[in-house]
C-alpha cells in the first residue's frame, strides 16, 4: 500500500508540472508540436486561453482528488467522483457564462 502511494507521487510530479506551465502560458502550450504549421503566432480567443486555464485548473484539483479516493473505500471513490463532478459542472458554468475573467 505505501509503496503504490510513493510511486503514484512520484508519477504525479511531472503531470503538475505540466498543468502548471499550461496554466502560466496557455498559448505555448496550445502551440506545443504545432509550432511548425504556421508562418507566424496564431491569434488565440480569450474563450480557449479561459478554457485552457479552466481544463488546466480543474486536472489540478481533481487528479488528487480521484487518486486518493482510489486508495481509500469503494464508496468514498464514489463520492469523491460526484463531488468532482459538481464542482466541474459549476466551474464550467462560471468559467465561460462570465465574459470578464
Amino acid at each position: 500500500m505505501v509503496s503504490e502511494i510513493i510511486i503514484t507521487v512520484i508519477l504525479i510530479i511531472p503531470l503538475y508540472g505540466f498543468l502548471l506551465w499550461t496554466y502560466y502560458c496557455p498559448e505555448d502550450s496550445l502551440m506545443f508540436g504545432k509550432r511548425w504549421m504556421y508562418n507566424k503566432e496564431p491569434d488565440f480567443s480569450p474563450n480557449i486561453i479561459r478554457y485552457t486555464k479552466f481544463a488546466s485548473v480543474t486536472a489540478m484539483v481533481g487528479s488528487p482528488v480521484v487518486l486518493a479516493s482510489m486508495f481509500g473505500a469503494p464508496y468514498v471513490f464514489g463520492i469523491a467522483l460526484m463531488i468532482f463532478a459538481f464542482v466541474f459542472i459549476i466551474g464550467a458554468y462560471v468559467i465561460f457564462a462570465r465574459q470578464d475573467i
